[in-house]
Protein backbone atom coordinates (compact mmCIF):
# COMPACT_ATOMS: atom_id res chain seq x y z
CA UNK A 1 0.00 0.00 0.00
CA UNK A 2 1.28 3.07 -1.11
CA UNK A 3 2.03 6.12 2.16
CA UNK A 4 0.80 8.76 -0.45
CA UNK A 5 -0.81 10.38 2.90
CA UNK A 6 1.96 10.42 4.89
CA UNK A 7 4.27 11.32 2.34
CA UNK A 8 2.12 15.01 1.79
CA UNK A 9 2.56 15.32 5.62
CA UNK A 10 6.65 14.91 5.69
CA UNK A 11 6.86 17.42 2.79
CA UNK A 12 4.19 19.66 5.14
CA UNK A 13 6.37 18.86 8.02
CA UNK A 14 9.48 19.72 6.06
CA UNK A 15 8.32 22.84 4.64
CA UNK A 16 7.64 23.85 8.06
CA UNK A 17 11.42 23.03 9.61
CA UNK A 18 12.61 25.42 7.28
CA UNK A 19 10.37 28.32 8.24
CA UNK A 20 11.68 27.27 11.55
CA UNK A 21 15.03 27.63 10.89
CA UNK A 22 15.10 30.88 9.67
CA UNK A 23 12.91 31.65 12.69
CA UNK A 24 15.74 30.14 14.84
CA UNK A 25 18.46 32.30 13.42
CA UNK A 26 16.84 35.13 13.21
CA UNK A 27 15.99 34.58 16.89
CA UNK A 28 19.61 34.20 17.44
CA UNK A 29 20.82 37.24 15.93
CA UNK A 30 18.32 39.40 18.02
CA UNK A 31 19.41 37.98 20.81
CA UNK A 32 23.42 38.46 19.95
CA UNK A 33 23.83 40.84 17.57
CA UNK A 34 21.66 42.62 16.12
CA UNK A 35 21.54 46.54 16.84
CA UNK A 36 18.29 47.76 19.67
CA UNK A 37 16.75 50.04 16.72
CA UNK A 38 15.96 46.25 15.05
CA UNK A 39 13.61 45.51 17.77
CA UNK A 40 10.30 46.22 16.33
CA UNK A 41 10.84 45.31 12.93
CA UNK A 42 12.52 42.25 13.64
CA UNK A 43 9.72 41.10 16.62
CA UNK A 44 6.86 41.80 13.78
CA UNK A 45 8.89 39.67 11.44
CA UNK A 46 9.03 36.66 13.71
CA UNK A 47 5.25 37.24 15.02
CA UNK A 48 4.65 36.79 11.19
CA UNK A 49 6.82 33.64 10.40
CA UNK A 50 5.08 31.85 13.50
CA UNK A 51 1.86 32.67 11.94
CA UNK A 52 2.79 31.58 8.57
CA UNK A 53 3.98 28.45 10.36
CA UNK A 54 0.88 28.11 12.35
CA UNK A 55 -1.52 28.83 9.18
CA UNK A 56 0.15 25.69 7.23
CA UNK A 57 0.31 23.38 10.14
CA UNK A 58 -3.51 24.49 11.16
CA UNK A 59 -4.87 23.94 7.62
CA UNK A 60 -7.86 22.05 7.36
CA UNK A 61 -6.91 19.37 5.28
CA UNK A 62 -4.20 18.47 7.89
CA UNK A 63 -6.43 16.22 9.65
CA UNK A 64 -7.78 14.46 7.03
CA UNK A 65 -4.34 13.35 6.23
CA UNK A 66 -3.17 12.42 9.79
CA UNK A 67 -6.14 9.99 9.89
CA UNK A 68 -5.72 8.53 6.65
CA UNK A 69 -1.82 8.04 7.27
CA UNK A 70 -2.06 6.33 10.50
CA UNK A 71 -4.29 3.56 7.88
CA UNK A 72 -0.89 2.91 5.92
CA UNK A 73 1.66 0.87 5.86
CA UNK A 74 4.11 2.32 8.10
CA UNK A 75 7.35 0.95 9.95
CA UNK A 76 8.35 1.73 13.76
CA UNK A 77 10.21 5.25 12.78
CA UNK A 78 7.25 6.36 10.51
CA UNK A 79 5.12 5.70 13.54
CA UNK A 80 6.52 7.57 15.76
CA UNK A 81 6.37 10.66 13.29
CA UNK A 82 3.33 10.66 12.86
CA UNK A 83 2.44 10.52 16.48
CA UNK A 84 4.54 13.46 16.73
CA UNK A 85 3.43 15.16 13.89
CA UNK A 86 -0.37 14.62 15.50
CA UNK A 87 0.69 16.33 18.71
CA UNK A 88 2.27 19.21 16.71
CA UNK A 89 -1.02 19.53 15.00
CA UNK A 90 -3.52 19.31 18.58
CA UNK A 91 -1.24 21.39 20.17
CA UNK A 92 -1.65 23.97 17.60
CA UNK A 93 -5.10 24.04 16.08
CA UNK A 94 -6.39 25.12 19.75
CA UNK A 95 -4.92 28.37 19.17
CA UNK A 96 -6.33 31.37 16.85
CA UNK A 97 -3.60 33.20 14.31
CA UNK A 98 -4.27 36.13 16.12
CA UNK A 99 -3.37 34.99 19.41
CA UNK A 100 0.05 33.37 18.43
CA UNK A 101 0.92 36.62 16.61
CA UNK A 102 0.27 38.26 20.16
CA UNK A 103 2.01 36.51 21.69
CA UNK A 104 5.26 36.62 19.71
CA UNK A 105 5.11 40.31 19.65
CA UNK A 106 4.17 40.67 23.81
CA UNK A 107 7.12 37.77 24.11
CA UNK A 108 9.82 40.32 22.08
CA UNK A 109 8.52 43.58 23.88
CA UNK A 110 9.24 42.05 27.17
CA UNK A 111 12.19 40.21 26.30
CA UNK A 112 13.79 43.88 24.76
CA UNK A 113 12.88 45.74 27.94
CA UNK A 114 14.44 42.87 30.64
CA UNK A 115 17.89 43.65 28.77
CA UNK A 116 17.73 47.11 30.09
CA UNK A 117 15.55 47.18 32.59
CA UNK A 118 17.40 44.51 34.58
CA UNK A 119 20.48 46.21 34.98
CA UNK A 120 18.28 49.41 36.22
CA UNK A 121 16.46 47.03 38.42
CA UNK A 122 13.37 48.31 36.83
CA UNK A 123 10.69 45.99 37.76
CA UNK A 124 7.73 48.79 37.44
CA UNK A 125 8.60 48.45 33.86
CA UNK A 126 9.86 45.11 33.77
CA UNK A 127 6.02 44.31 35.13
CA UNK A 128 3.99 46.45 33.09
CA UNK A 129 5.32 44.19 29.75
CA UNK A 130 5.59 40.87 31.87
CA UNK A 131 1.15 41.22 33.01
CA UNK A 132 0.97 40.92 28.88
CA UNK A 133 2.59 38.41 28.65
CA UNK A 134 1.10 36.74 31.43
CA UNK A 135 -2.35 37.86 30.06
CA UNK A 136 -1.75 36.16 26.70
CA UNK A 137 -0.04 33.41 28.18
CA UNK A 138 -3.38 32.72 30.99
CA UNK A 139 -5.79 32.70 27.10
CA UNK A 140 -3.51 29.84 26.00
CA UNK A 141 -3.42 28.31 28.93
CA UNK A 142 -6.92 28.47 29.26
CA UNK A 143 -7.97 26.81 25.30
CA UNK A 144 -5.23 24.19 25.99
CA UNK A 145 -6.80 23.36 28.84
CA UNK A 146 -10.45 23.09 27.55
CA UNK A 147 -9.31 20.72 24.90
CA UNK A 148 -6.73 18.46 26.65
CA UNK A 149 -9.33 18.09 29.85
CA UNK A 150 -6.43 19.39 32.20
CA UNK A 151 -5.84 22.13 34.75
CA UNK A 152 -4.51 25.27 32.80
CA UNK A 153 -0.84 25.11 34.11
CA UNK A 154 -0.23 21.26 33.23
CA UNK A 155 -1.52 22.17 29.58
CA UNK A 156 1.38 24.19 29.30
CA UNK A 157 4.07 21.97 31.20
CA UNK A 158 2.67 19.05 28.63
CA UNK A 159 4.11 21.32 25.75
CA UNK A 160 7.47 20.84 27.26
CA UNK A 161 7.58 17.91 28.95
CA UNK A 162 4.87 15.43 27.56
CA UNK A 163 3.03 13.29 30.01
CA UNK A 164 4.24 15.03 32.72
CA UNK A 165 1.60 16.46 35.22
CA UNK A 166 1.99 19.03 38.16
CA UNK A 167 0.38 15.76 40.95
CA UNK A 168 3.81 14.05 39.44
CA UNK A 169 5.65 16.69 40.46
CA UNK A 170 4.59 17.29 43.71
CA UNK A 171 5.49 13.62 44.53
CA UNK A 172 9.04 14.60 43.09
CA UNK A 173 9.66 17.70 44.43
CA UNK A 174 7.92 16.27 47.30
CA UNK A 175 10.86 13.90 47.94
CA UNK A 176 13.30 16.46 47.22
CA UNK A 177 11.86 18.82 50.31
CA UNK A 178 12.14 15.64 52.67
CA UNK A 179 16.17 16.05 52.04
CA UNK A 180 17.57 18.69 50.23
CA UNK A 181 17.24 21.59 53.02
CA UNK A 182 19.30 19.15 55.75
CA UNK A 183 21.45 17.80 52.96
CA UNK A 184 22.45 21.34 52.17
CA UNK A 185 23.47 22.53 55.60
CA UNK A 186 25.36 19.30 56.16
CA UNK A 187 27.29 20.15 53.11
CA UNK A 188 27.79 24.17 54.00
CA UNK A 189 29.20 23.24 57.35
CA UNK A 190 30.93 20.87 56.12
CA UNK A 191 33.00 22.97 53.57
CA UNK A 192 32.86 26.11 55.62
CA UNK A 193 36.11 24.27 57.72
CA UNK A 194 37.75 24.36 54.63
CA UNK A 195 37.17 27.13 52.66
CA UNK A 196 38.03 27.44 49.06
CA UNK A 197 40.76 30.64 48.08
CA UNK A 198 38.55 32.04 44.84
CA UNK A 199 40.70 32.87 41.45
CA UNK A 200 41.99 36.21 41.50
CA UNK A 201 41.55 38.05 38.13
CA UNK A 202 41.49 39.91 36.07
CA UNK A 203 41.22 37.34 33.54
CA UNK A 204 40.58 38.88 30.01
CA UNK A 205 37.58 38.39 27.71
CA UNK A 206 39.77 37.25 24.32
CA UNK A 207 41.71 34.44 26.24
CA UNK A 208 38.32 33.67 28.16
CA UNK A 209 36.81 32.89 25.18
CA UNK A 210 39.98 30.75 23.69
CA UNK A 211 39.66 28.55 26.65
CA UNK A 212 35.83 28.15 26.15
CA UNK A 213 36.35 27.35 22.33
CA UNK A 214 38.98 24.75 23.62
CA UNK A 215 36.79 23.13 25.99
CA UNK A 216 34.59 22.73 23.12
CA UNK A 217 36.51 21.02 20.76
CA UNK A 218 37.79 18.59 23.60
CA UNK A 219 34.12 17.73 24.34
CA UNK A 220 33.78 17.28 20.49
CA UNK A 221 31.63 20.58 18.96
CA UNK A 222 31.78 20.39 15.73
CA UNK A 223 32.70 23.67 14.63
CA UNK A 224 31.63 23.28 10.87
CA UNK A 225 28.36 23.21 12.20
CA UNK A 226 28.31 26.13 15.07
CA UNK A 227 29.48 28.61 16.74
CA UNK A 228 30.24 30.65 19.72
CA UNK A 229 28.80 33.54 20.82
CA UNK A 230 28.26 36.50 23.47
CA UNK A 231 24.52 37.19 24.98
CA UNK A 232 22.60 38.46 27.90
CA UNK A 233 21.51 35.20 29.47
CA UNK A 234 23.74 32.22 28.02
CA UNK A 235 21.64 30.22 25.65
CA UNK A 236 21.76 27.44 22.89
CA UNK A 237 19.70 28.11 19.54
CA UNK A 238 20.04 27.52 16.03
CA UNK A 239 19.02 24.40 14.37
CA UNK A 240 21.21 20.65 14.31
CA UNK A 241 23.10 21.63 10.97
CA UNK A 242 24.08 24.73 12.51
CA UNK A 243 23.87 24.88 16.55
CA UNK A 244 24.76 28.35 17.71
CA UNK A 245 25.67 28.52 21.79
CA UNK A 246 26.25 31.77 23.89
CA UNK A 247 27.88 32.63 27.17
CA UNK A 248 28.51 35.72 28.89
CA UNK A 249 31.79 37.07 30.34
CA UNK A 250 32.87 39.02 33.51
CA UNK A 251 36.62 39.17 33.90
CA UNK A 252 36.54 38.87 37.54
CA UNK A 253 35.54 35.51 37.25
CA UNK A 254 36.35 33.01 35.09
CA UNK A 255 34.66 29.57 36.37
CA UNK A 256 31.09 30.77 35.49
CA UNK A 257 31.89 31.58 31.44
CA UNK A 258 33.38 28.93 31.51
CA UNK A 259 31.21 26.46 32.91
CA UNK A 260 28.09 28.04 30.97
CA UNK A 261 30.09 27.09 27.79
CA UNK A 262 30.40 23.28 29.06
CA UNK A 263 26.56 23.70 29.77
CA UNK A 264 26.08 25.17 26.10
CA UNK A 265 28.06 22.46 24.55
CA UNK A 266 25.54 19.35 26.35
CA UNK A 267 23.10 21.04 24.86
CA UNK A 268 24.71 21.92 21.06
CA UNK A 269 26.18 17.78 21.56
CA UNK A 270 22.14 16.55 21.73
CA UNK A 271 21.54 18.81 18.58
CA UNK A 272 24.20 17.64 16.35
CA UNK A 273 23.59 14.07 16.91
CA UNK A 274 20.54 13.91 16.22
CA UNK A 275 19.58 11.73 13.60
CA UNK A 276 20.67 12.93 10.22
CA UNK A 277 18.45 10.88 8.43
CA UNK A 278 15.59 12.01 9.61
CA UNK A 279 15.97 16.01 10.08
CA UNK A 280 13.48 17.90 8.82
CA UNK A 281 10.48 15.88 10.24
CA UNK A 282 9.04 15.77 14.17
CA UNK A 283 11.16 12.33 14.86
CA UNK A 284 14.36 14.25 14.24
CA UNK A 285 13.84 16.88 17.15
CA UNK A 286 14.73 16.28 20.78
CA UNK A 287 12.59 14.54 22.87
CA UNK A 288 11.79 16.98 25.23
CA UNK A 289 12.81 20.02 26.84
CA UNK A 290 14.05 17.80 30.83
CA UNK A 291 16.11 15.45 28.56
CA UNK A 292 17.71 18.17 26.51
CA UNK A 293 18.69 19.78 30.19
CA UNK A 294 19.95 16.51 31.20
CA UNK A 295 22.63 16.00 28.20
CA UNK A 296 23.68 19.70 29.95
CA UNK A 297 23.92 18.80 33.25
CA UNK A 298 25.18 15.66 32.16
CA UNK A 299 28.48 17.69 30.59
CA UNK A 300 28.54 20.83 32.80
CA UNK A 301 27.68 18.98 36.63
CA UNK A 302 28.38 14.94 36.31
CA UNK A 303 31.34 15.29 33.81
CA UNK A 304 32.74 18.40 34.10
CA UNK A 305 32.92 19.37 37.74
CA UNK A 306 33.90 15.69 38.79
CA UNK A 307 37.55 15.69 39.84
CA UNK A 308 38.55 13.74 36.91
CA UNK A 309 37.68 16.12 34.29
CA UNK A 310 38.38 19.00 36.40
CA UNK A 311 41.75 17.52 36.47
CA UNK A 312 42.07 17.75 33.30
CA UNK A 313 41.09 21.28 32.94
CA UNK A 314 43.04 22.68 35.66
CA UNK A 315 46.65 22.86 33.52
CA UNK A 316 44.83 24.54 30.08
CA UNK A 317 43.39 27.55 32.63
CA UNK A 318 47.05 28.00 34.24
CA UNK A 319 48.39 27.86 30.58
CA UNK A 320 46.26 30.53 29.24
CA UNK A 321 46.35 32.42 32.78
CA UNK A 322 49.51 31.38 35.12
CA UNK A 323 49.46 30.09 37.88
CA UNK A 324 48.19 31.03 41.31
CA UNK A 325 47.07 29.56 45.06
CA UNK A 326 43.78 28.72 43.72
CA UNK A 327 44.94 26.75 41.25
CA UNK A 328 46.20 24.54 43.08
CA UNK A 329 44.76 21.36 42.41
CA UNK A 330 42.82 20.31 45.68
CA UNK A 331 41.84 24.35 45.80
CA UNK A 332 40.45 24.23 42.14
CA UNK A 333 38.27 21.29 43.10
CA UNK A 334 37.14 22.51 46.17
CA UNK A 335 36.02 26.04 44.17
CA UNK A 336 34.30 23.92 41.73
CA UNK A 337 32.16 22.06 44.34
CA UNK A 338 31.54 24.43 46.28
CA UNK A 339 28.27 24.72 47.55
CA UNK A 340 26.47 28.00 48.94
CA UNK A 341 23.14 29.85 48.97
CA UNK A 342 23.44 32.66 46.51
CA UNK A 343 20.46 34.67 44.93
CA UNK A 344 21.29 33.66 41.08
CA UNK A 345 19.83 30.10 39.49
CA UNK A 346 22.39 29.95 36.31
CA UNK A 347 25.33 30.61 38.66
CA UNK A 348 23.94 27.95 41.56
CA UNK A 349 25.97 25.22 42.61
CA UNK A 350 23.90 21.37 42.04
CA UNK A 351 22.97 21.05 45.36
CA UNK A 352 21.28 24.76 45.82
CA UNK A 353 19.76 24.44 42.18
CA UNK A 354 16.93 22.36 42.66
CA UNK A 355 15.43 25.22 45.42
CA UNK A 356 15.99 27.99 42.68
CA UNK A 357 13.59 25.83 40.10
CA UNK A 358 10.89 24.42 43.03
CA UNK A 359 10.57 28.25 43.92
CA UNK A 360 9.81 29.19 40.03
CA UNK A 361 7.77 26.16 39.84
CA UNK A 362 5.23 27.23 42.58
CA UNK A 363 4.75 30.97 41.37
CA UNK A 364 4.52 29.95 37.66
CA UNK A 365 1.87 27.58 38.60
CA UNK A 366 -0.31 29.71 40.72
CA UNK A 367 0.48 32.40 38.07
CA UNK A 368 -1.06 30.79 35.17
CA UNK A 369 -3.80 28.77 37.39
CA UNK A 370 -4.32 32.62 38.38
CA UNK A 371 -4.13 32.22 42.02
CA UNK A 372 -2.25 35.46 42.06
CA UNK A 373 -1.52 38.22 39.77
CA UNK A 374 2.14 39.81 38.52
CA UNK A 375 2.15 42.29 41.47
CA UNK A 376 2.22 39.49 44.01
CA UNK A 377 5.73 38.29 42.35
CA UNK A 378 8.58 40.06 44.29
CA UNK A 379 7.18 39.60 47.41
CA UNK A 380 6.09 35.81 47.08
CA UNK A 381 9.88 35.31 45.99
CA UNK A 382 11.45 36.95 48.30
CA UNK A 383 9.34 35.20 51.40
CA UNK A 384 10.33 32.18 49.00
CA UNK A 385 14.20 32.33 48.94
CA UNK A 386 14.05 33.14 52.71
CA UNK A 387 12.45 29.62 53.43
CA UNK A 388 14.78 27.83 50.76
CA UNK A 389 18.40 29.63 51.02
CA UNK A 390 17.64 32.10 53.80
CA UNK A 391 18.20 35.07 51.79
CA UNK A 392 16.09 37.91 51.29
CA UNK A 393 15.65 40.08 47.55
CA UNK A 394 13.47 42.72 48.88
CA UNK A 395 13.89 45.04 46.28
CA UNK A 396 16.50 43.62 44.87
CA UNK A 397 14.80 42.66 41.84
CA UNK A 398 17.71 42.16 39.35
CA UNK A 399 18.92 39.39 41.37
CA UNK A 400 15.50 38.09 42.02
CA UNK A 401 12.32 38.09 40.21
CA UNK A 402 14.00 39.70 37.47
CA UNK A 403 17.12 37.20 36.99
CA UNK A 404 15.60 34.80 33.77
CA UNK A 405 14.77 35.43 30.83
CA UNK A 406 11.87 32.25 30.50
CA UNK A 407 9.06 34.47 31.78
CA UNK A 408 9.79 37.24 29.01
CA UNK A 409 8.64 35.19 25.99
CA UNK A 410 5.56 33.19 27.93
CA UNK A 411 7.90 29.88 28.63
CA UNK A 412 5.32 29.00 31.54
CA UNK A 413 5.97 25.25 32.02
CA UNK A 414 9.35 25.18 31.49
CA UNK A 415 11.36 25.95 34.95
CA UNK A 416 10.75 22.07 36.24
CA UNK A 417 12.68 20.65 33.17
CA UNK A 418 15.52 21.85 34.74
CA UNK A 419 15.73 19.56 37.60
CA UNK A 420 13.83 16.63 36.02
CA UNK A 421 16.91 16.93 33.83
CA UNK A 422 19.50 16.79 36.91
CA UNK A 423 17.52 13.65 37.61
CA UNK A 424 17.80 12.21 34.57
CA UNK A 425 21.44 13.42 34.31
CA UNK A 426 22.85 11.35 37.59
CA UNK A 427 20.44 8.30 36.07
CA UNK A 428 21.76 8.53 32.90
CA UNK A 429 25.40 8.71 34.31
CA UNK A 430 25.12 6.13 36.87
CA UNK A 431 24.06 3.49 33.56
CA UNK A 432 27.38 5.05 31.68
CA UNK A 433 29.23 4.15 34.68
CA UNK A 434 27.97 0.76 34.65
CA UNK A 435 28.37 0.24 31.07
CA UNK A 436 32.08 1.94 31.02
CA UNK A 437 34.07 -0.01 33.68
CA UNK A 438 37.06 2.20 32.46
CA UNK A 439 34.88 5.92 32.57
CA UNK A 440 36.63 7.34 35.37
CA UNK A 441 40.19 7.03 34.08
CA UNK A 442 39.09 7.83 30.13
CA UNK A 443 37.86 11.09 31.74
CA UNK A 444 41.46 11.10 33.50
CA UNK A 445 43.06 11.00 30.04
CA UNK A 446 40.61 13.34 28.02
CA UNK A 447 39.19 10.17 26.23
CA UNK A 448 35.62 11.18 25.39
CA UNK A 449 34.70 8.90 22.86
CA UNK A 450 33.58 5.49 24.65
CA UNK A 451 31.19 8.12 26.87
CA UNK A 452 29.80 10.21 23.82
CA UNK A 453 28.93 6.98 21.69
CA UNK A 454 26.87 5.17 24.73
CA UNK A 455 25.04 9.09 24.46
CA UNK A 456 24.96 8.62 20.46
CA UNK A 457 23.73 5.40 21.21
CA UNK A 458 21.00 5.73 23.77
CA UNK A 459 19.91 9.08 23.58
CA UNK A 460 21.07 11.58 20.85
CA UNK A 461 20.67 9.22 17.80
CA UNK A 462 16.60 8.14 18.37
CA UNK A 463 15.36 12.12 18.75
CA UNK A 464 11.88 11.98 19.62
CA UNK A 465 11.60 7.87 18.19
CA UNK A 466 10.66 7.00 21.70
CA UNK A 467 8.51 8.64 24.65
CA UNK A 468 10.77 9.87 27.67
CA UNK A 469 9.73 6.95 29.59
CA UNK A 470 10.59 4.29 26.95
CA UNK A 471 13.60 6.43 25.97
CA UNK A 472 14.74 6.38 30.06
CA UNK A 473 13.56 2.65 30.15
CA UNK A 474 15.94 1.42 27.37
CA UNK A 475 19.06 3.65 28.51
CA UNK A 476 19.01 2.98 32.15
CA UNK A 477 16.41 0.25 32.64
CA UNK A 478 13.88 1.99 34.37
CA UNK A 479 11.95 5.32 33.85
CA UNK A 480 12.81 8.15 36.41
CA UNK A 481 14.33 7.12 40.14
CA UNK A 482 15.00 10.33 41.95
CA UNK A 483 17.32 8.23 43.88
CA UNK A 484 20.17 8.46 41.74
CA UNK A 485 20.12 12.22 41.64
CA UNK A 486 20.20 11.90 45.62
CA UNK A 487 22.83 9.45 45.85
CA UNK A 488 24.86 11.20 43.24
CA UNK A 489 24.70 14.52 45.52
CA UNK A 490 25.32 12.25 48.81
CA UNK A 491 28.44 10.55 46.80
CA UNK A 492 30.50 13.69 45.67
CA UNK A 493 29.59 16.53 48.64
CA UNK A 494 29.78 14.32 51.66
Amino acid sequence: MEKQNYNHLTRTFRRLSRFGHLSAIAGWDMSTYMPPNGSTARAEALAELSVLQHQILTDKKTVTFLQAAAQEDLNDVERANLREMTRQYQEAVVLPDSLVEEKSLVGSRCEHGWRTQRPANDWQGFATNLKEVVRVSREEARLRADAKGKSPYDALLDLYEPGMTSEKLDVVFGDLRSWLPDLLQKVVDKQSSRPAVDPVGPFATGTQRELGLDTMRMLGFDFNGGRLDVSAHPFCGGVPEDVRITTRYDESDLITSLFGVIHETGHASYEQNLPREWLGQPVALARSTAIHESQSLFFEMQLGRSKAFLNLLLPKIIARFGNQPAFETQNFIAVNQRVERGFIRVDADEVSYPAHVILRYEIERALIDGDIEVDDIPALWDEKMQHWLGLSTKDNYRNGCMQDIHWTDGAFGYFPSYTLGAMYAAQLFNAASRALPQLESDIAEGSFTALFDWLRQNIWQHGSRFTTSQLMTNATGEDLNPLYFRKHLESRYL
